[in-house]
């Protein structure tokens, strides 16, 4: 993962949260859909949330499946403490802080579900690629991988609008300006894919029932099962 991502990240840690709804035009239906699509056949299912952050995605899961063992990994320490006290009322919570992409995970066939959100897209697309050849692996058969993420347009105009629309919406928040410019420079190390070359690598990687089943501009969720 950039290290130049790694230290944003951790500068913004104590204000990441408050500013979530208001960077993200469309944070309800983005997170709504998220959880919406991961509909797991066990009261207790073993998840793991990559780039978990402050823990923002995982708390409306467990708010879903409260008895769920989730595993939360993300490279900012600073992150992953908020996320601990975000979730401090629940149990079978595992924190682990390291790069997702370069981590020794369990053996094959450990998860039911693997989620994401907002991170991804900081991967180069050949990381990406490897990332969900072993996120597949990761799954259960019938598992159900979820990644609430950003997705490049599909020619550079449509792009550049997105960027455009985004800009005057958080411009139309009460985000202080500081807020404001420090978020835009963040994005300026988005590596983001298209959402049709996101799909075909995820088909590519061994999954079925692979979608981009939710859009708002750049605002993309993603499923994919392994059969």
């Amino acid at each position: 993962m950039n290290p130049i991502v790694k230290q944003q990240f951790d500068a913004v840690a104590q204000q990441y949260d408050q500013q979530r709804r208001q960077l993200i035009p469309c944070f309800d239906d983005f997170y709504g859909t998220a959880v919406q699509w991961l509909e797991l056949n066990t009261p207790q299912p073993r998840i793991i949330d990559l780039g978990a952050g402050t823990g923002l995605l995982s708390a409306f899961i467990l708010a879903k499946y409260p008895q769920a063992h989730v595993t939360l990994i993300d490279f900012s320490e600073q992150m992953l403490d908020q996320a601990r006290r975000r979730l401090a009322a629940y149990e079978n919570i595992t924190y682990i802080a390291a790069d997702y992409l370069n981590y020794p995970y369990e053996q094959a066939g450990s998860y039911d579900a693997v989620v994401s959100s907002l991170s991804i897209h900081h991967l180069t697309h050949p990381d990406k690629r490897s990332l969900f050849q072993t996120i597949f692996h990761l799954l259960k058969d019938g598992g159900l991988f979820v990644n609430a993420d950003q997705a490049e347009g599909l020619t550079p105009s449509i792009d550049q609008r997105y960027m455009e629309l985004w800009k005057q919406a958080i411009h139309a928040t009460d985000l202080p300006l500081d807020a404001i410019e420090a978020s835009i420079e963040r994005r300026k190390q988005d590596i983001n894919a298209k959402a049709s070359d996101q799909i075909n690598w995820l088909l590519a990687a061994g999954f079925s029932n692979v979608d981009a089943v939710y859009r708002y501009h750049e605002f993309n969720v993603f499923f994919a099962q392994k059969a």
